[in-house]
């Protein structure tokens, strides 16, 4: 699994009502959580992040409630990953369970600017950005294959089926 896309630079501990306001939770339609996504604290961005972009970010990213609507607008804003620091734990597995690759990362993080190309190999272990080539923990293969079929439900039902 390798990810390359423009870097969108966010700092630590940004907060689930801050990547997507509850004010939007009053659907389920997933399009229209993209569209909100970081509303409040980057107003238009659902709207205007490049499809294949990868969100790199602080400590805690994604703290706050264990509102699953968070990494799911952030996929359908078209972010293909996010990198961070660190996240907090329940976002962590709640990204998983969608199907959205996220990666802690200490030098990612204090490498990548807004607007650069960051390249991720979720296979390898390695990540470029800037011509500088950065080594990642690699991606457990049930993990991936748990993002490869779109999240834990479809991966469940791609595996269990008869």
């Amino acid at each position: 699994m390798k990810y390359t896309g423009t870097v969108y630079t966010f700092g630590d501990n940004v907060n689930t009502d801050e990547i997507i306001p509850a004010r939007y939770l009053n659907t389920t339609d997933p399009t229209v959580l993209g569209r909100y996504c970081m509303e409040d604290i980057r107003p238009g961005f659902g709207t205007r992040a490049e499809k294949g972009s990868i969100i790199v970010a602080g400590d805690n990213f994604g703290c706050g409630s264990s509102r699953e609507h968070a990494p799911l607008s952030l996929k359908y804003a078209g972010i293909a990953c996010v990198v961070a620091v660190s996240f907090a734990r329940i976002f962590f597995r709640n990204a998983i369970n969608i199907g959205l690759p996220i990666i802690e990362s200490r030098d990612i993080s204090s490498k990548a600017k807004e607007g650069d190309t960051l390249t991720v190999d979720l296979d390898t272990g390695r990540a470029v950005v800037g011509g500088e080539e950065i080594a990642i923990a690699p991606f457990p293969p049930f993990m991936q294959k748990i993002v490869e079929e779109g999240g834990w439900l479809p991966y469940l039902l791609k595996t269990t089926a008869h």
